[in-house]
């Protein structure tokens, strides 16, 4: 009998796996805040808040907890080296708080340095053959070509690690989204030209802000040009 009830629970172990599988893998991606160091001269300065983009990814990973449920497989994509410099400004533990994230909606955590190594786990990260990617949404400051994962926090009003348009056909796979997969970038400007070279290059369709977004407290950011709206870019 007890070996019976172990292969059942083995069983069932393996089932629930092989459906979160089928359901394919949900990605967040959080890019770094902005500095003071250069902000604090601006008129309109970003970031003064350093949970911005932590805040926005925590929403989204609560709905899709709370959508496909607990087996589902999300894993939480975090530049490292922006809240490394952004700590020393701080008088709190930043880390702590994204493992805090981790911990309670029961996520895969992974810390990232380059563009190379988030396409890398895009690519490669989870047998695509078998597990596509199901939805995936990007948090961070973007203009109309590329993301800024880092923008404004190693140089001021610049970036040294970004993911642009025209590097996409070269370093995204086609065939890693699921058919249908969500894709969407929080950032600002994504849908007047980058969502469309997403397109090519994964056949999978990325929506995007036309104009300005807003990152707020206790909701997703939002639309703020009084032209703007949420497309694909077609």
């Amino acid at each position: 009998m007890a070996r019976l009830l172990s292969l059942v629970c083995l069983s069932l172990i393996l089932g629930s796996r092989a459906i979160a599988q089928e359901q394919g893998e949900h990605i967040v991606v959080t890019g770094a805040p902005s500095l003071m160091d250069w902000e604090k001269y601006k008129i309109q300065p970003h970031d003064n808040w350093w949970m911005n983009f932590v805040r926005a990814s925590r929403i989204r990973i609560e709905q899709l907890r709370q959508q496909y449920g607990p087996s589902a497989q999300i894993t939480w994509l975090v530049y490292q080296r922006g809240y490394e410099r952004r700590q020393k400004r701080e008088h709190e533990n930043l880390f702590s708080i994204i493992q805090s994230v981790r911990d309670k909606y029961g996520l895969t955590l992974i810390f990232f340095n380059t563009a190379d190594q988030l396409c890398y786990y895009l690519n490669y990260g989870s047998d695509r053959r078998h597990n596509k990617i199901a939805s995936f949404d990007y948090f961070g400051h973007s203009n109309r070509a590329c993301f800024m994962i880092d923008y404004s926090n190693e140089i001021g009003s610049g970036s040294k690690v970004w993911l642009h348009e025209n590097e996409l056909k070269n370093k995204l796979h086609r065939g890693i989204f699921a058919r249908g997969a969500q894709v969407q970038s929080w950032g600002c400007y994504t849908a007047e030209s980058m969502s469309r070279m997403w397109y090519q290059a994964t056949g999978a369709k990325m929506v995007g802000a036309v104009g300005k977004t807003q990152y707020m407290t206790n909701e997703l950011p939002v639309l703020v040009s009084a032209s703007g709206r949420w497309s694909t870019g077609y």
